[in-house]
């Protein structure tokens, strides 16, 4: 009973398994809860800082399809500068957001029951992601909404855009997903969010030694042999 039943499912090297003995199961989902937690709190703080979306390729927000060639033209013209701006201020309402979802992510932590403990650690490498995903999604989409909101409104775009993405719908210019500003940046914030802490549950995965405290490194040692 002492040996966890959420890792008796995964076949151990006896050394590994030599690793575990006296770990209990609350010992061992405490350990990935704190593994969960160090994770996430390192992709909130990384995305929301200045330039966390802006500088970084792999989740900053383009501008959406429609307006796309609007930006071309616009850089056509001598109006780079604006772009530029604009561009800024959608990366920056993500941002902006991002530093709601800690509390989001500590509440599903903790709300995690043994069996989610299990299909995380015996599911693939982003399992833990899917699990936020799944479990945090829809309210972190309404704390990033009106702050998304807010943001937009200062550059004075998202009414223009709405009003014009609305039509270009009707006559298949704009796709349905992107026909309101506000909502595209939110999914995007939110898209970047749970890349990010993919990353992060990798990085705990393929190196849990180099990334855990004691009791992380017994869990996530065995597990990884």
């Amino acid at each position: 009973m002492r040996i966890l039943p959420l890792v008796a499912a995964l076949v151990i090297a006896a050394p590994a398994w030599a690793q575990l003995e006296g770990v209990t199961n609350r010992e061992a989902v405490n350990a990935l809860k704190g593994a969960l937690q160090r994770g996430t709190r390192a992709a909130v703080e990384q995305l929301g800082r200045e330039n966390g979306f802006y500088e970084d390729a792999r989740v900053r927000i383009p501008l959406p399809e429609s307006l796309r060639r609007a930006e071309k033209n616009m850089r056509r013209f001598g109006m780079g500068r604006q772009a530029d701006e604009l561009l800024l201020a959608l990366n920056r309402a993500a941002e902006a957001a991002v530093p709601q979802a800690q509390q989001l992510f500590v509440d599903a932590i903790r709300q995690m029951s043994v069996q989610d403990a299990k299909g995380i650690l015996t599911g693939g490498e982003t399992a833990a992601t899917a699990y936020f995903r799944r479990t945090t999604a829809e309210p972190l989409r309404a704390k990033f909404l009106p702050i998304v909101r807010q943001a937009t409104a200062q550059v004075g775009l998202a009414q223009t855009y709405s009003e014009y993405a609305k039509y270009g719908v009707r006559v298949g210019l704009v796709r349905a997903q992107d026909a309101n500003l506000d909502d595209y940046v939110t999914q995007k914030a939110l898209d970047g969010l749970y890349f990010m802490v993919a990353e992060e549950e990798k990085k705990i995965r393929k190196d849990p030694v180099g990334t855990a405290s004691s009791l992380l490194k017994k869990v996530f040692g065995a597990l990884s042999k």
